[in-house]
């Protein structure tokens, strides 16, 4: 089982930098680098709410679920 974090698609979709997003959010660039890279072992609720505010999104449109069949295809 994996899940898939899509906040670079959903930053394109927005015309929005990560730094811009960092910016309003109030996460450091660094953490969401990680998240953004997939490279993240969880993430608050509180960050989450805040990301889709300001990206006008629901959770969803930010993480995928990836069957783990799937993910031993594709890597």
């Amino acid at each position: 089982m994996a899940i898939r974090v899509t906040l670079d698609r959903v930053l394109l979709d927005r015309r929005m930098s990560l730094t811009e997003l960092c910016d309003r959010v109030g996460v450091t660039m660094a953490n969401l680098s990680i998240l953004k890279t997939g490279k993240a072992k969880a993430i608050r609720f509180s960050t989450l709410e805040s990301l889709c505010r300001e990206l006008e999104c629901q959770p969803g449109e930010l993480l995928q679920f990836i069957e783990e069949q799937q993910t031993k295809e594709d890597g």
